[in-house]
């Protein structure tokens, strides 16, 4: 029943990624309203850390933002679907991206380290890579438990050649030599094990990193890129991106530094579109240890 079920709605998603843009944006209002006004979908989680990361907001502020992010929200939900059946045009002419730093290190036949965070659409920017990059895609992600919903999801994700690679394999597979040049992809601002993650201040809380970015950087010791995705607010559904170079030597760099950077960066993006990030994730779930290596507390005070 369970299998019957999950098939009829893979089913229904193919269909509606076949709707027009202007009615899939009308369904994107209806769950909105369904899913946060009615449902109240994580809507502590969205206000306390939107209270916490600004807190020099009013609650009319606040609440605003969080309007404005629900609707992104459920855009994102509802354009990831059509991706399934978008056409390489339409999907080329929805990205504003100068791609032209890339395409200087692909003539050098140089690998690159490109970090990133759940800001905008990121599943169609990682999408537009691969219909427009010289460079070999290959996307870290998480396996859904669901192996019917994983499949379906990886073959629009691979549909114009990225490779994926699962969080565990990230590192072996990033030595594994290609055809072509190749950029690896990691989208870093999830909640990783206190104990095991890199420390620091990011919207005014103390915040863990994952560390993988900089191991797979300094093995590779290819350049390491921040790739941005904004919202053109002028025009539902379309996007704008940019990216800046972190290093070109990362085995150079001081330890962490390229984390820090990473962040950095992000924290502007947000506070330049407050609503374009994902604030429904418990991304400050986890606390601080008390007990953390001397050789980070060190670099966190020099980083101050």
């Amino acid at each position: 029943m369970k299998a019957f079920s999950t098939h009829l709605f893979l089913m229904l998603l193919n269909a509606v990624s076949k709707l027009s843009w202007g009615a899939l944006y009308k369904l994107s209002d209806i769950f909105r309203f369904l899913i946060f006004d009615i449902g109240q979908y994580r809507k502590k989680v969205v206000l306390n850390n939107l209270r916490n990361s600004f807190p020099a907001s009013d609650e009319q502020t606040i609440h605003a933002i969080a309007a404005k992010f629900y609707r992104n929200f459920t855009d994102i939900m509802f354009e990831t679907i059509k991706l399934k059946s978008i056409t390489r045009e339409d999907l080329l002419a929805r990205i504003d991206l100068d791609v032209s730093i890339l395409d200087r290190y692909y003539e050098k036949n140089q690998n690159l380290v490109v970090v990133a965070g759940h800001l905008g659409n990121w599943e169609m920017m990682n999408l537009f890579g691969s219909a427009r990059l010289r460079h070999q895609m290959v996307v870290v992600y998480h396996e859904l438990q669901n192996d019917a919903f994983e499949n379906w999801f990886k073959d629009v994700r691979t549909r114009f050649g990225t490779e994926m690679v699962t969080m565990k394999e990230a590192i072996s597979k990033a030595m594994q030599p290609r055809e072509r040049p190749f950029i690896f992809i990691l989208i870093n601002d999830q909640s990783p094990v206190p104990e095991k993650a890199f420390w620091t201040r990011f919207l005014h809380q103390d915040t863990g990193v994952f560390r993988g970015v900089e191991t797979i950087a300094r093995r590779l010791n290819s350049p390491v890129l921040y790739m941005a995705v904004l919202k053109n607010e002028l025009k539902r559904g379309f996007y704008r991106g940019y990216f800046k170079l972190i290093t070109e030597t990362p085995k150079q760099e001081p330890n962490n530094s390229i984390l820090q950077a990473q962040i950095g960066f992000m924290e502007k993006d947000i506070i330049q579109q407050p609503d374009n990030w994902l604030w429904s994730h418990k991304r400050w779930k986890h606390k601080k240890p008390g007990n953390l290596p001397q050789s980070q507390l060190l670099q966190e005070i020099q980083s101050e």
